[in-house]
């Protein structure tokens, strides 16, 4: 078996392997979940430790499952949940605190502080991003305040900080390398988009010291090579990319005008803007959506915090459901003369209403409510908050473009919910034949990097759709459900 590629897909519930012929055909696969940690209102941890040793078990796992041997692999790309943060020793590598999650609230204090000084359009500016707890740097900031000795350890020069996808490069080489990639960086608040660079003026403002940051790279570049000892034989590590954007390349969204978006935990949707850097006059994200050969391509971002957690809430917090597939079958039974409303700000609301203090409400329920009307609530939530973002991305670009929405992610394996999309957006919504498309850009980005694969216009005539769901309800029916959610929301956000 030669030339595999492995892609380490480490997300915010499951880390996840799958090994990769040449071709991009999965061969095999590796999966752990891992605790969450809620120790407030608000606040999400994870364990580095426990994120690493179920990243080396998944990594075997998908070997041991597809009966290769590392002499076999080329390449390793690796992709991450984005914004979580961990510090950890140079000396030891062991971090001083647990990963403070990107769902975790607990700076928003300091962000109202922030842009009560008048700070946030200098980081807008400069980052594409909004003072929210959502990014890395107030999470940085809140680490090195609150760990005892960790400032001054951190301007010793004593720590390390880095997303999900740095501390894993550095625990892969056995502490040799200490990078990021461009897509990761530019959602920490402190790396200039526009520039390439972290900036001096950001860095000032949120007291972090520039000894703590990792080199920036390209998405496929040389981040190193593995330990022999973790997999049997040393594998260069040749892609790196934030979840979102290597869900972006995996969907081969590589011309201006292409959109994706996935539906995990939350739900994110990239608009690729091209060399050009979109300021958003509707409260959305400018961010780099991947950088090759030293260029940046830019996207348009929507975020909405909560999509697939909507479900998981429904089995694992209201037991109404055993498996996240009923949801689909109890949503298609609902009464359509119910009109109840999920909104999910059970870690405040994402894009574009930004607001960190709110908190779920349903609305419109009555006596007849049953689970039927409750799952397809959470299900629609979905729905109604990806059309927020398109219209507000359609506002940005200067009208309404003639948008295919790609989309992938587990949700996505839901045909009504996907229906239910196109009917809310009225466009066309393609399912691609690999929904795995997280994984797929890791590894594309990292056969690229090893010289395996081809530049990304050859790649992208590789993509294969499984399904196109195109709009079915008449108008007037949807027009009439999404006015009922703004009002939800509304009445959410009074």
């Amino acid at each position: 078996m030669p030339d595999l590629i492995l892609a380490i897909d480490q997300g915010t519930t499951s880390s996840r392997a799958i090994l990769f012929d040449r071709k991009l055909k999965p061969l095999g696969v590796g999966q752990k979940e891992f605790h969450q940690f809620y120790p407030k209102s608000g606040w999400v941890e994870h364990d580095p430790e426990e994120i690493w040793s179920s990243v080396l078990a998944v990594s075997r796992a998908a070997l041991r499952k597809a009966k290769a041997r590392a002499q076999s692999v080329r390449a390793i790309g690796i992709t991450n949940q984005r914004e979580t943060v961990v510090i950890w020793s140079r000396k030891t590598g062991k971090p001083i605190h647990k990963a403070i999650v990107w769902q975790d609230r607990r700076t928003a204090a300091l962000c109202a502080e922030l842009k009560q000084e008048g700070y946030e359009r200098q980081f807008t500016e400069k980052t594409g991003l909004l003072l929210d707890p959502y990014f890395s740097g107030t999470k940085i900031r809140w680490l090195l305040d609150h760990v005892k000795g960790a400032r001054e350890k951190a301007e010793r020069g004593e720590l390390a900080f880095g997303t999900i996808d740095t501390f894993l490069v550095w625990r892969l080489t056995g502490g040799k390398v200490h990078a990021t990639d461009a897509t990761n960086a530019s959602r920490t608040l402190l790396y200039n988009i526009h520039t390439g660079e972290w900036d001096d003026a950001l860095l000032r403002i949120l007291n972090v010291p520039r000894s703590l940051l990792p080199e920036v790279k390209d998405c496929a570049a040389d981040f190193g090579v593995t330990e022999p000892g973790f997999f049997g034989a040393a594998i260069p590590i040749r892609g790196v990319a934030g979840d979102q954007q290597a869900a972006t390349v995996g969907q081969a969204c590589f011309e201006p005008g292409m959109m994706k978006s996935t539906y995990g935990t939350g739900c994110f949707a990239l608009l690729n803007t091209g060399e050009k850097a979109v300021a958003s006059e509707n409260r959305l994200l400018t961010t780099v959506a991947y950088q090759l050969d030293g260029k940046r391509t830019y996207a348009l971002e929507g975020a909405i915090f909560i999509a697939g957690a909507a479900v998981q809430w429904l089995r694992d917090g209201l037991k109404l459901v055993k498996t996240a597939k009923e949801t689909g079958a109890l949503a298609r039974a609902a009464d359509p003369n119910q009109h109840v409303y999920l909104v999910p700000a059970f870690v405040g609301l994402g894009a574009p209403y930004w607001n960190a203090d709110a908190r779920g409400a349903i609305f419109g329920l009555t006596r007849a409510t049953t689970e039927k009307e409750l799952a397809q609530a959470a299900l629609e939530a979905v729905c109604f908050q990806t059309r927020d973002l398109l219209e507000a991305m359609q506002r940005d670009m200067g009208g309404k473009p003639r948008t295919i929405l790609r989309v992938d992610g587990g949700m996505t394996a839901s045909d009504w919910t996907m229906q239910r999309l196109s009917d809310m957006l009225d466009a066309p919504v393609d399912r691609p034949a690999v929904l795995e498309t997280t994984a797929v850009g890791a590894a594309y980005l990292a056969g690229l990097g090893a010289g395996l694969l081809p530049r990304p216009s050859q790649f992208a005539r590789s993509w294969k759709r499984d399904a196109r769901f195109t709009p079915k309800m008449k108008a007037d029916l949807r027009e009439m459900k999404y006015q009922g959610w703004k009002e939800a929301v509304r009445k959410l956000l009074a």
